[in-house]
């Protein structure tokens, strides 16, 4: 009995940023990928960014086959995404195959025709630049100029079993009519089905959300399930693998200061160092101090302070750090201290997520605050809301950095948000902010909900905020249901009855 030979598949690292995560290691080598996707979810931009990538990042060089936009305008689209086609023409790593309609071009069948012209001018163009990579770019228009779509795919089907006897890794591209429907008009994926990747452009609640799915490498493996996309100006496609988070981050027994030493006195001694603290509040009730005064705590000379700010102006910031007595300006000035502050709807939170890691991989923060959470749940899906918190604590986490992120929520007394749902399980602390209304009165409590890995104070605390901060003050005794916003009076004979049953 003689065993089946173990035949292992070589992957090409495509060198799009993320892709390869999932892809685990890259797309199958030697063979023919269909990308298929709906208008507007960046066919064109993978196909050149596959080439392009294989040029500057491994000295492969790749062919270009455009049925539909002409070669000037493909150079000067993605001169866009800084990828500089022209220069790389010049240089002998990119050649074109102009198979584009031209203007007043009429398309006359007489008797049977074949693609064997348009294949002779590929394989002269893959011996030109000596080519490895090849795109071809989109399928959908070559079945629209002729009658018979069976004899079009025949035809591309000899294309690909040619690219394949020359070991050219190809990727081709190919629409679909619908997100969720078939995989691509004109029943592409019957010559190219070995590999298949998606690309989606879901519009849901009036926002857009790209997202990336393999659907299948035969004969190797690769992540299973949709990831998000962004294009970035400068970058091209970015695929965030959430699917790369791993468990393994250090954890750090050094406290530091929260800014203020009557909270550190309820947490037990300070925040870790690392630890990712969650203030949730209403409006007004003191969360942009809390982080004012985290960032104005990083006094010692190796700290940097990083300030994301997604619901007031630097120049508002600046402001209210010196109603309290914090100099964000000299922060600056000394280089302790870096504010970023923008709207939320300038940019897809995917797009968010990419900046703000990239700023902390150039600024190299020790401290990090976002204020506020909730103001990005403007511009998102909750699934992509979801991905962009796990997303930005994980790696905050990953860098050792402490991180405080305030969430505002939805009533005045008590009371949930939709960030603290996603957010709450992957924190390390939590501190609620609420009002207390007591006697027409209105005050504000604090509470430390929960702090991992160290003892912290239990009470519902009274605080005050004036010119200097935030003051706590002592426990609320006489009444109950803060938390809940269901505020009641408790007697003293009541409180004497609750501390005889949990006494010794």
């Amino acid at each position: 009995m003689t065993s089946k030979p173990n035949i292992h598949i070589e992957k090409l690292t495509t060198h799009i940023q993320g892709l390869d995560h999932i892809a685990v290691g890259g797309i199958p080598k030697g063979r023919t990928t269909l990308v298929s996707g709906t208008a507007g979810s960046g066919k064109t931009v993978f196909a050149a960014q596959f080439l392009a990538a294989g040029v500057l990042n491994a000295e492969q060089n790749g062919v270009f086959v455009t049925f539909e936009e002409n070669p000037e305008e493909i150079r000067r689209n993605m001169i866009g995404l800084n990828l500089d086609i022209q220069t790389m023409e010049a240089a002998g790593h990119w050649a074109f195959v102009d198979a584009s309609p031209q203007p007043g071009e009429r398309v006359i069948e007489t008797g049977h025709y074949d693609l064997g012209a348009l294949l002779a001018r590929i394989e002269y163009a893959i011996r030109k630049v000596n080519a490895q990579r090849i795109a071809l770019d989109s399928l959908g228009a070559i079945f629209s100029r002729f009658s018979d779509p069976s004899l079009v795919r025949s035809e591309l089907f000899r294309i690909v079993s040619a690219l394949k006897k020359m070991g050219i890794t190809a990727v081709m591209t190919a629409e679909r009519t619908e997100e969720y429907g078939d995989i691509a008009r004109f029943g592409v994926e019957e010559f190219v089905a070995d590999n298949v990747i998606i690309l989606r452009n879901v519009l849901e609640a009036e926002k857009r959300r790209r997202t990336i799915e393999i659907l299948k490498f035969r004969g190797t493996s690769h992540q299973k399930g949709e990831y998000p996309y962004t294009i970035i100006p400068s970058q091209g496609i970015v695929v965030i693998p959430l699917s790369a988070i791993e468990l393994k981050q250090k954890s750090s027994d050094v406290r530091i200061t929260s800014g203020n030493p009557d909270l550190d006195h309820m947490c037990g001694g300070g925040f870790f160092r690392d630890s990712i603290i969650l203030v949730s509040g209403a409006t007004g009730t003191g969360k942009t101090l809390m982080s004012t005064e985290f960032m104005a705590a990083g006094t010692s000379p190796n700290e940097r302070c990083l300030l994301f700010a997604f619901e007031e102006s630097r120049e508002q910031l600046v402001r209210n750090a010196t109603g309290w007595g914090v100099d964000f300006n000299q922060m600056e000035t000394e280089g302790r201290l870096k504010v970023v502050a923008l709207y939320p709807e300038v940019a897809g939170l995917e797009d968010h997520l990419i900046m703000m890691k990239d700023m902390i991989d150039s600024y190299r923060p020790t401290r990090v605050a976002v204020d506020s959470l909730s103001a990005l749940e403007r511009v998102s899906t909750i699934r992509g809301f979801r991905e962009f918190v796990i997303g930005l604590t994980s790696y905050i986490k990953h860098k050792e950095i402490g991180g405080l992120f305030t969430a505002t929520t939805p009533t005045l007394l008590g009371g949930t948000s939709i960030t603290e749902a996603h957010i709450s399980t992957i924190t390390d602390s939590i501190i609620l902010l609420r009002y207390v209304e007591t006697y027409g009165k209105m005050r504000r409590g604090i509470t430390v909900l929960k702090m991992r890995g160290s003892r912290h104070d239990k009470d519902i605390r009274e605080f005050t905020i004036d010119g200097k901060g935030l003051h706590i003050g002592k426990p609320f005794r006489s009444i109950s249901g803060i938390l809940s916003g269901n505020i009641m009076p408790v007697t003293s004979g009541e409180i004497e009855r609750m501390r005889g049953l949990f006494s010794e």
